[in-house]
C-alpha cells in the first residue's frame, strides 16, 4: 500500500460490487483507491500516514461511487440557465410566459436575441403552443425564440423568422415542419430539429471562451448532485464545431472538473463535416490529447424520431387522442442503414435517439444490418430513451447485444399525460420497461436528459424505484426495480456502457477515487424519500470538488 493521501473513515460504504459488499473505511493514493476496511476505525501503520494525509470522519454518512449520467446536455443546460424560464410551473399560461420574455428583454444587450426555454404546451391553460403573434406583442424589432421543454420544438417571433429567411412560401424540411394557423399562415412554431435549426443557425454564436465559462458555471450544479462523469448527448447539435471546441476549452482551462464523454452529432462526422475523414480512434485521440485525458469520445449521435409529448415520436399504433397521427421516422431506412454502416466501419460506437416503438424497430433494423454486414464483438451500440420498447424490441436488443439508456424521469413528468393524451393507459404503463430489460440481462442506464428534466441522479433512482407520476399514480408497478439496481444503473452499469468499468463504477482497490457522499442510505431509507436525500460532498480523483454548506 502506498502513502495515503486521503482516508475516509466511519462511513457507510456501498461498494455496489457484484457481492453487494459493504465497508466502513477507504483510503486513496494518487487518485485511486488503495485500501478498503470493514472497520470504522482502521488500524494503519504509520508508514502509510503522514502530515499531508487528509482524514475525514463521515460519522456514519453514506459513501458510494460517483454518479455517472450517460445522457444529458451540459452545454445546452449551461446556456438555458441564462435565458428566460418559461416552464410550468411557475408559468400557468401564455401571458405568464410573455411576462418572463419581457423581463428577459430588459436585461438582454442591444442587438442580441431574446431567448427562453422550457414551456410545455400540454401544461398551459391554453393547451397549445404560444405563437409568433403573441411573441410579437413583446417586440417586433428584437428577434425572440423560446424552446419547448423537450427541446424538439420552439416558437419564434416575426423578426426571428425574417432574420432566418423563413417566409410564407417556405417548404417543410425533411423530418420537420413549420406550424401554420387555420389560414395557412406561419404561426412561428417550429417542429423538430430540421425546422428549428434554420432559425438556430441565425442566432449569433457565443465565443468558445464564453461557452467554456458557461459550462464551468453549470458543472457546479452537476457536482452538487454527486455526478462525477457526464456524457453530453449532443455535441454539435445547435452550434456545430464551436460546441466541441468549447467543451475542450472548459476542460483545458480547468473550468470543468467532471470526467466528460462526447456524443458527437453525426453531421460533424459525415461528408463536409470537420471530422469526415476521422476514424473513431483518431477522434478519440484528439479529444484525449486536447483535454489532458479528462474527456473521451463516446459515440456518433443520431436521431430517428422526435418526442412523444410533441406527437413526433414514431409509433406503430396511433396516438391515443390523435387517431390519425403516428409520428414519423426522420430517416429513410435504406439511407439510414448506409449511414450507420459508414460510421460503424470507421469504428464509431453509435447512439441513436428512439422514443417511439416504430423508431426503436427501425434502429434495431439498422443495427441488425450493419452487424450482419460487418460483425463487431462488444460494439455496445446504444438506443437513447427507449420509451415505448415492446417485449419483442427488448428481445431483439438482447439478441443483437444492443445497450440502452432509459429516460426514466418521463414517468413522473409526463406519465399522466401519456395515459390521457398520448399513449393511453395500456401503453403508458409500459414506458421505460426497466424490469423487463433487467430480466433479459440487457445492459442499460438511467439518465436525466438535463435540461429536459433537472439533473439529479437520486431523483432518477427514486423514479425507477417508485414509478410515481406527478399526480400521484403508480405507472407500471411491475416495471419497478430495487434501489440497489437503480443505483447500479448510474454507477457500475454507467461505467460499463462507457467502456470504463476497469476504472470506475464500484468501490474497489485500484479504481479511481470518484465518490458521492450522501446523508442517508438509498437502500435502507423509505423508497419515497430517496429523492430527498442530500449530497454532502463529491470527490473526483480523491479531490474534494463539492461540499454542501451544511457540512462545511
Amino acid at each position: 500500500m502506498k502513502t495515503i493521501d486521503l482516508l475516509i473513515k466511519n462511513a457507510n460504504i456501498l461498494t455496489l460490487d457484484d457481492q453487494h459488499s459493504r465497508a466502513r473505511s477507504v483510503a486513496v493514493s494518487d487518485g485511486r483507491i488503495c485500501k478498503i476496511w470493514t472497520e470504522s476505525e482502521p488500524s494503519i501503520d504509520d508508514t502509510y500516514i503522514n502530515s499531508d494525509t487528509k482524514v475525514i470522519d463521515l460519522k456514519g454518512a453514506t459513501l458510494l461511487p460517483g454518479f455517472i449520467d450517460t445522457h444529458n446536455h451540459l452545454l445546452m443546460y449551461s446556456q438555458f440557465r441564462r435565458q428566460a424560464n418559461c416552464s410550468t410551473p411557475p408559468n400557468r399560461n401564455i401571458p405568464d410566459i410573455l411576462e418572463k420574455v419581457k423581463e428577459q428583454a430588459t436585461i438582454t444587450p442591444s442587438g442580441e436575441w431574446v431567448l427562453g426555454w422550457g414551456y410545455d404546451n400540454t401544461l398551459l391553460e391554453e393547451n397549445r403552443h404560444p405563437t409568433r403573434m403573441e411573441l410579437d406583442e413583446v417586440s417586433t424589432d428584437i428577434p425572440i425564440l423560446i424552446r419547448h421543454t423537450s427541446s424538439h420544438f420552439a416558437v419564434a417571433n416575426s423578426k426571428a423568422l425574417e432574420i432566418a429567411g423563413i417566409h410564407e412560401d417556405i417548404q417543410d424540411p425533411p423530418g420537420g415542419r413549420f406550424g401554420r394557423d387555420d389560414h395557412g399562415k406561419l404561426n412561428g412554431v417550429l417542429y423538430e430539429f430540421p425546422a428549428l435549426s434554420l432559425v438556430q443557425a441565425s442566432i449569433p454564436t457565443s465565443s468558445v471562451n464564453e461557452m467554456a465559462s458557461l459550462i464551468g458555471e453549470a458543472t457546479k450544479d452537476y457536482l452538487a448532485q454527486g455526478i462525477t462523469t457526464s456524457s453530453d448527448a449532443g455535441v454539435g447539435l445547435d452550434f456545430g464545431i464551436t460546441e466541441f471546441d468549447a467543451h475542450l476549452k472548459a476542460l483545458e482551462n480547468g473550468n470543468n472538473p467532471l470526467r466528460m464523454r462526447f456524443m458527437v452529432l453525426h453531421h460533424l462526422l459525415n461528408e463536409n463535416g470537420p471530422f469526415q475523414h476521422y476514424s473513431a480512434k483518431q477522434l478519440d485521440k484528439e479529444i484525449r490529447d486536447r483535454s489532458n485525458n479528462r474527456a473521451t469520445l463516446d459515440s456518433a449521435k443520431l436521431f430517428q424520431d422526435g418526442s412523444i409529448q410533441g406527437l413526433t415520436a414514431a409509433l406503430r399504433e396511433p396516438y391515443y387522442t390523435e387517431q390519425e397521427t403516428y409520428g414519423e421516422l426522420l430517416n429513410d431506412q435504406e439511407d439510414f442503414n448506409d449511414e450507420l454502416l459508414h460510421l460503424h466501419n470507421r469504428g464509431f460506437r453509435i447512439a441513436i435517439h428512439g422514443n417511439g416503438d416504430r423508431a426503436i424497430e427501425s434502429i434495431l433494423d439498422g443495427y441488425e444490418y450493419i452487424l450482419a454486414t460487418n460483425p463487431r464483438a462488444d460494439h455496445r451500440h446504444r438506443i437513447e430513451h427507449i420509451q415505448t420498447a415492446t417485449s419483442n424490441d427488448l428481445d431483439r436488443m438482447r439478441a443483437l447485444d444492443v445497450k440502452g439508456s432509459f429516460f426514466i424521469n418521463h414517468v413522473y413528468y409526463w406519465g399522466d399525460r401519456h395515459k390521457r393524451l398520448f399513449l393511453g393507459p395500456d401503453r403508458a404503463k409500459r414506458i421505460n420497461p426497466l424490469a423487463d430489460a433487467s430480466k433479459r440481462g440487457i445492459l442499460y442506464t438511467l439518465h436525466s436528459d438535463c435540461p429536459i428534466t433537472p439533473i439529479s441522479p437520486l431523483f432518477s433512482v427514486w423514479a425507477a424505484v417508485n414509478r410515481l407520476t406527478m399526480e400521484g399514480d403508480v405507472l407500471g408497478e411491475d416495471q419497478r426495480i430495487s434501489a440497489e439496481e437503480a443505483l447500479r444503473t448510474m454507477t457500475i452499469d454507467g461505467a460499463k456502457l462507457n467502456f470504463d468499468e476497469d476504472n470506475l463504477g464500484i468501490i474497489e482497490v485500484g479504481k479511481l477515487a470518484d465518490f458521492a457522499i450522501l446523508d442517508a442510505d438509498p437502500t435502507t431509507i423509505h423508497p419515497m424519500k430517496i429523492k430527498d436525500i442530500q449530497v454532502m460532498a463529491t470527490f473526483v480523483d480523491g479531490e474534494l470538488v463539492y461540499e454542501s454548506e451544511t457540512t462545511k
